[in-house]
């Protein structure tokens, strides 16, 4: 992979720069200082990859990553000195395109084939991932939607790269007295899960919370995935997880959860697949329209990565493709026998 850096401490780059040594097939072809340079040295050069610090003088990492991936989308790794005290930058960068993020390798402590091994594992899975490019995100205002909706019905979530954002849009949009499940599969690492929810949480009209294992479906309530197993309904009325399928590069995967939707929920269904690179969730939204579920995508233009939602229209998946300003009251409407 060509890979570009973007922080403005020496030592930082240092380690970066070690630890991609320790894997022949990675490249770093330039380094930027601060956010400005790094949207310059994007335009000029565009790497595979981009290990974006998020704070720096100038330009910090947040508007970098959205002025990236508005001009020349590529894929983006935070990388920082300490994402948990980070947490809120690390989701409006993820918000704004940023795939995942992780703390800098430690520089000339132990073994650098372990200290480096989490970070390169990131690495060696967004490469596995780089099967498609999107455009910048949209920024829409929220209004909420009036809701009507028949009980026992659950609305199930996808959501990879660009996530956050578009969450936030969805979830503000549905009113605080919305009598369906909600359910929601994004591609993070467990460690950032609750960090996550809380952030969802100052933006969303519901209540958002993390799934334990064992826990049942709750009407009114925004559920989320919490580890990095596969979440699964293991009946009508329990979630919990499942390690299976071991050699899913994504984890948890929308697909797994879909299906599992498919298989064991008795009530009524809608399937939403929004922003992400790669396919994941494709397969699962045509097997849910496939038994009769109301599906949706989200559309090109307001996608931050149009992999995932791209995949699924390709495959005829969705019933309706949609920006996503426009989901919450589909899924409301639908729910209200008005779709």
């Amino acid at each position: 992979m060509k890979i570009g850096i973007v922080n403005d401490l020496p030592l930082a780059v240092e380690a970066l720069r070690r630890a991609l040594q320790l894997r022949t097939q990675h490249q770093v072809i330039w380094v930027a200082g601060d956010g400005a340079e790094a949207v310059a040295r994007c335009q000029q050069e565009t790497p595979d990859l981009v290990l974006m610090d998020l704070l720096m003088p100038g330009m910090d990492g947040v508007e970098a990553t959205r002025r990236i991936m508005a001009s020349t989308p590529c894929a983006i790794l935070i990388v920082t000195v300490n994402v948990g005290t980070n947490a809120s930058h690390v989701f409006e960068a993820m918000g704004c395109g940023a795939l995942d993020a992780i703390d800098t390798p430690s520089l000339g402590v132990g073994d650098p084939n372990k200290t480096a091994a989490p970070f390169l594992t990131k690495i060696d899975t967004i490469n596995q991932l780089l099967q498609d490019r999107g455009g910048p995100p949209m920024v829409h205002k929220a209004t909420a939607v009036e809701s009507d909706v028949i009980p026992n019905s659950l609305v199930a979530i996808g959501a990879s790269a660009g996530g956050p954002a578009a969450l936030v849009e969805v979830l503000r949009r549905l009113p605080k007295d919305f009598p369906a499940t909600l359910i929601i599969v994004q591609h993070v690492d467990q460690q950032f899960a609750p960090g996550m929810v809380d952030w969802l949480n100052l933006h969303s009209a519901l209540p958002v919370r993390l799934i334990e294992e064992g826990a049942r479906p709750t009407v009114g309530t925004a559920l989320f995935a919490g580890t990095n197993d596969h979440l699964i309904l293991k009946s009508s009325t329990r979630l919990g997880y499942t390690t299976e399928p071991h050699d899913s590069s994504y984890r948890p995967s929308v697909d797994v959860f879909f299906e599992s939707v498919k298989e064991r929920w008795r009530g009524v269904t809608i399937g939403v697949l929004l922003t992400g690179m790669g396919s994941d969730g494709a397969i699962g939204l045509k097997t849910l329209r496939d038994s009769g579920c109301h599906t949706i995508a989200q559309d090109r233009a307001s996608s931050a990565v149009y992999g995932m939602p791209k995949a699924a229209a390709t495959l005829g998946a969705a019933v309706d493709i949609l920006p996503v300003d426009r989901i919450a009251e589909k899924i409301v409407n639908v729910l209200a026998g008005k779709g």
